[in-house]
């Protein structure tokens, strides 16, 4: 797809954020963000870190999500798109119907702004495609 310009983040489950973080950095990543998202359950916080040439996005449940310890810690991984209702649109005509949401998610405080939408894949992976709102923007482009 055009639309697609590359992998956004990588999601990792923490039970500690401060010492993910300081892990992150010891391998040379660097925060360069911190947020929190109001969930049913409680607040999750939030932290992006980049690494490379990727971003590993930090998550620490205050919902009451259980963060694995044998099978793994990473919930999703992240597909940054340009016009996202389009993208949605597109998969939804080659028949792709698993997604969680019927419309793209608005989080206009959220690490400065984005949209999003999660599906499924084949296997049950959780996919995330996310738009970031240009600078100075405010409503994603519909």
């Amino acid at each position: 797809m055009r639309s697609f310009k590359g992998l956004a983040h990588i999601a990792v489950y923490t039970t500690d954020m401060e010492k993910s973080i300081a892990f992150y950095e010891t391998l040379g990543g660097e925060c360069t963000a911190r947020d929190s998202v109001q969930k049913p359950g409680g607040v999750n916080l939030l932290a992006m870190v980049r690494l490379a040439d990727f971003e590993i996005e930090l998550i620490q449940p205050g919902d009451g999500t259980v963060v694995p310890t044998q099978d793994g810690v990473i919930p999703h991984f992240a597909i940054e798109v340009e016009d996202l209702p389009l993208v949605v649109n597109e998969l939804r005509a080659m028949g792709l119907d698993t997604f969680r949401t019927e419309e793209p998610v608005v989080l206009p405080k959220l690490f400065g702004g984005l949209q999003n939408i999660f599906f499924k894949g084949p296997s049950g992976e959780l996919i995330e495609l996310i738009e970031h709102f240009e600078a100075g923007e405010h409503e994603p482009r519909l």
